[in-house]
């Protein structure tokens, strides 16, 4: 027993140190565009508090929500004291926590090592293009550790898992509000079965059958002499009690053993209500007023998410990755006799409609359906069971670590081979010299520039007002308080869906700095030279100042 506890100790020792390379391995060293403003908007924050405006685009007068500020100023700290290395450490540690998270939640409600590690690592590769210097790293570490803390509180109703419970949706009302709303989605199927549970014990028909008798009885007692037909109510209701007696003894026989749904009424779910009604109230312990509870209505009603990557619905012929998880997830549900918890069906069934609502939702689905792909296959394990897999449940031999080290550490460095050529800063993407030349050649507070969505956080980082960046909701009538939708002009202007001239003069615009190979600089270019003065150029940006235009 001692020799197994000492290998599974050696075993988690190592499975800490491979996940840790690995996920250093994954995580970029190029930033992503909202880097850039969230050092910027945590600096206003720290110097300036929360003021409710936007200080950055030359728009007068925006509102703005500052829907992460707490990330925003933490990670503004870390800049000021340690630059870029310091935000990208900081992403290497968070992507470690999460990594190391996973694997010791599955760990501890499967009570598989192996197959926890395993999984960890699949986790962390499907998720790898979500891995950046922004507030979402955060709620993924916080979303797996509410369903840990939501399973141990069903199990065991213990306090000290209620109280986490309560601090994550303050943390997420803090640290990133629009996802503020789906912490709460996370406790619905739970919530689902012990109801759905609770509707089965009842057996409604006889029930109403039943209160119809007595109340029969009852008025044949009130008008006197029917005791022959009051007899016979009684002898009716003595045989439905019997009848009910029998259905109950049945349905509990079924519910222990049932055929493919297991379904369970758990009294420490009225527990878990309450617990849910107390965390909604916590959307109100921040400085952002309402924001936690109309952020999301608010996106929802705009155009946004219509017109952002990552917002659209999944198309699943083009990402294997979902492909392959919900063809594991159908075949291991369809085709082996596992039994299937209610609320891991509610739950899978609700990330698998987010995921194909909003392809960044893949995520969620990796991260939580971790936790039931890992129930899944251990439950299947045990059906078709040999020594082999009791080997595996018990950990693995000095043999199988050496084949696992190599395996993970070939993987890290496949990954990790080309992040030390690798910059902070991607001068394809970013105009970092074409900057240089507008701080030290132009007039900023007579200029108004016309710039382009993915490059706009880094023109603000720089101090450079804008005509728009990645924070979407800034730029949406919804959100800014102004009747110009400027979001959509961008688009559309972006697009040549409108010609951009159109633009220009609406929001009189001055100057223009755009990539060298798009639509627009193609046509300025070709058709429209005369009325643009180029004052810079590099190899992948332009700048025009447009011309007769003070």
């Amino acid at each position: 027993m001692k020799k197994k506890e000492n290998r599974n100790i050696k075993f988690t020792i190592l499975a800490v140190i491979l996940i840790a390379l690995f996920c250093i391995a994954l995580t970029p060293v190029t930033f992503q565009n909202d880097t850039y403003y969230t050092i910027k908007v945590g600096e206003h924050i720290a110097t300036q508090g929360i003021d409710g405006r936007d200080p950055f685009s030359w728009h007068e007068d925006l509102a703005y929500t500052y829907p992460h500020w707490g990330y925003d100023v933490i990670t503004y700290f870390i800049y000021h004291a340690f630059g870029f290395t310091g935000i990208y450490v900081a992403t290497c540690i968070l992507s470690v926590i999460l990594g190391i998270s996973i694997y010791g939640i599955n760990k501890k409600l499967i009570k598989n090592q192996l197959l926890s590690f395993l999984i960890t690592l699949g986790v962390m590769y499907v998720i790898r293009g979500y891995i950046a210097a922004r507030a979402q790293l955060v709620t993924f570490i916080l979303f797996i550790f509410a369903i840990y803390w939501i399973e141990k509180f069903i199990e065991t109703k213990k306090k000290r898992y209620a109280v986490g419970l309560v601090i994550i949706p303050l943390a997420i009302a803090n640290l990133h509000v629009a996802v503020f709303p789906f912490y709460f989605i996370l406790y619905l199927p739970y919530i689902a079965e012990y109801f759905i549970a609770s509707m089965a014990e009842t057996i409604i028909y006889q029930k109403i059958t039943m209160f119809r008798l007595k109340w029969k009885t009852v008025k044949l007692l009130k008008k006197g002499g029917q005791e022959e037909k009051v007899e016979e109510l009684n002898k009716k209701r003595k045989e439905l009690e019997e009848k009910i007696d029998k259905v109950k003894i049945k349905r509990s026989k079924e519910l222990k053993n049932p055929y493919k749904i297991i379904l369970t009424k758990n009294p420490n779910v009225k527990w878990l209500i309450v617990i849910m009604i107390i965390c909604l109230l916590t959307g109100f312990l921040t400085p952002l007023g309402m924001t936690p509870y109309t952020y999301l209505l608010k996106t929802m009603q705009g155009n946004t998410t219509q017109n952002i990557n990552e917002h659209l619905p999944m198309t699943l012929a083009n990402d294997n990755d979902a492909m392959c998880m919900l063809i594991l997830f159908l075949a291991l549900l369809i085709f082996t006799k596992l039994k299937v918890r209610l609320s891991d069906l509610f739950m899978l069934g609700g990330l698998c409609v987010l995921m194909i609502s909003s392809r960044r939702q893949i995520t969620m689905f990796t991260i939580i359906g971790s936790v039931i792909l890992n129930r899944f296959l251990m439950q299947v394990m045990e059906l078709y069971s040999t020594k082999d897999t009791e080997e595996m449940k018990q950990g693995t031999k000095r043999l199988g670590m050496a084949v696992i080290t190599i395996v993970v550490l070939g993987l890290s460095y496949h990954f990790g081979k080309d992040k030390w050529k690798a910059t902070y800063v991607d001068e394809t993407q970013y105009p970092t010299k074409a900057a240089d030349f507008i701080l030290e050649n132009i007039d900023l507070g007579t200029t108004r520039f016309y710039n382009e969505y993915n490059y706009g956080s880094y023109l603000l980082y720089r101090g450079i007002p804008v005509f728009i960046d990645s924070r979407a909701d800034l730029y949406a009538p919804e959100f800014s308080g102004k009747e110009e939708d400027i979001f959509l002009d961008f688009i559309d202007t972006s697009s040549i869906g409108k010609f951009y001239g159109d633009t220009f003069e609406k929001y009189k615009i001055t100057h223009v700095i755009t990539y060298k190979n798009s639509k627009m600089n193609m046509i300025i270019t070709k058709t429209q030279k005369q009325d643009y003065e180029e004052l810079y150029q590099d190899k992948y940006f332009v700048i025009y100042k447009i011309r007769n235009k003070s």
